[in-house]
């Protein structure tokens, strides 16, 4: 009798604990929406990885690219955990003016660049002493 309680409490000890790692897992997003940005102040690719460092952490985004010199950021993201709105406050949170200048399927964003969203271009570069979006900052 006495095993079958501790054996009892030991199985629900560690569904509980289960439980609770499974919450803090962040499974992978899947792509169902394309936003893409319109975004001022992005100078080098300091700018785009602070911008993509931002977006990453936030629930449902799935890929990230920022084209510096055509000031876009375009994210893949899950639309049932993310919105653009939000990904756009994002972006403004880390200093740089933007706007959603759209929104695309996945198949929509392929048939207009030729790729798949997330093949980008590896970042370089830096902005200097100055830092990223010294020239926008009020």
């Amino acid at each position: 009798m006495k095993n079958k309680i501790i054996n009892a409490i030991l199985i629900l000890l560690v569904g509980t604990l289960l439980t609770v790692l499974a919450l803090y897992v962040r499974t992978g997003a899947t792509i169902d929406s394309v936003a893409v940005l319109k975004t001022g102040g992005m100078t080098c690719s300091s700018c785009s990885s602070k911008i993509s460092k931002a977006l990453e952490t936030e629930k449902g985004v799935a890929a990230v690219e920022v084209d510096v010199p055509g000031g876009w950021v375009i994210i893949g993201y899950d639309s049932h955990a993310a919105k653009p709105e939000l990904l756009s406050g994002r972006v403004k949170e880390t200093g740089f003016t933007n706007v959603v200048q759209t929104v695309l399927t996945p198949e929509q964003f392929k048939q207009i660049t030729g790729r798949n969203i997330g093949q980008n271009v590896p970042r370089s570069g830096c902005c200097g002493s100055g830092g990223c979006n010294t020239k926008n900052r009020s």
